[in-house]
């Protein structure tokens, strides 16, 4: 058995209910497997009547959820039009007591990025860089939040099949291991869409946090989660 959380937009405020689910975990790294397991966790969140909850990883049964995957979701710069994942972004902004950024991890593969020797050997994590715009570590999920949903804006098609989905999933995510979740952000979108606040809150980093703090205040990842699982 393993515990999982689905993410569900709030209603009536912009934020995100994360529903933790007991579900049949089916052990291995092997694709099947994992597909096996969001099955289950989809099924017993039905159970309990969570419907019409879209995967979104490398392993889902769905193109939507896979591209939506931050190995895969691209955001391009107003500026150069440059173009790179989610992943790279993220990994590429980190700034580190012993070095970074380290942009060219901007051009590389997501995977390759993201297990770059630099980020394991440059001392604890202490801010992130992003094209000359510095963010703090705290609240836990800000830049990463911020970064794709700046990037899922740019891609309209997708936008609008995410509407026909009540929550989402990450079958890879463990909040006891890990902080940062695309299921998460995802959720987060359509919470800001919801209260007709998406527009005012992209309109600056700064106006972001001032519409999500509340729910960063109360998230359970802000407490008691070491830097070097970000």
């Amino acid at each position: 058995m393993a515990l999982r959380p689905i993410f569900i937009p709030n209603s009536d405020s912009v934020g995100v209910v994360e529903k933790m689910i007991d579900f049949k975990w089916h052990a291995g790294m092997a694709a099947s497997q994992k597909k096996k397991s969001i099955i289950e966790l989809h099924q017993a969140a039905n159970n309990i009547g969570i419907t019409n909850i879209l995967e979104i990883s490398s392993k889902s049964e769905t193109n939507l959820g896979v591209c939506l995957s931050a190995f895969n979701l691209l955001i391009k710069t107003k500026k150069y039009g440059n173009e790179f994942t989610v992943e790279t972004a993220f990994q590429g902004s980190k700034v580190f007591e012993q070095g970074g950024p380290y942009k060219d991890l901007f051009g590389m593969d997501s995977l390759a990025a993201k297990k770059d020797i630099r980020l394991k050997t440059s001392g604890n994590l202490v801010s992130f860089n992003f094209f000359g715009k510095n963010f703090p570590l705290t609240p836990r999920t800000y830049f990463y939040d911020w970064v794709y949903i700046n990037a899922l804006v740019q891609h309209h098609d997708y936008v609008l099949e995410l509407k026909k989905y009540n929550g989402f999933s990450d079958i890879e995510f463990n909040p006891k291991k890990s902080i940062n979740c695309q299921a998460h952000a995802v959720a987060l979108y359509l919470s800001l869409i919801k209260e007709n606040s998406l527009d005012n809150a992209l309109e600056s980093p700064e106006k972001f946090l001032s519409y999500t703090q509340y729910h960063y205040a109360n998230q359970d990842r802000n407490i008691g989660i070491q830097k070097s699982l970000i």
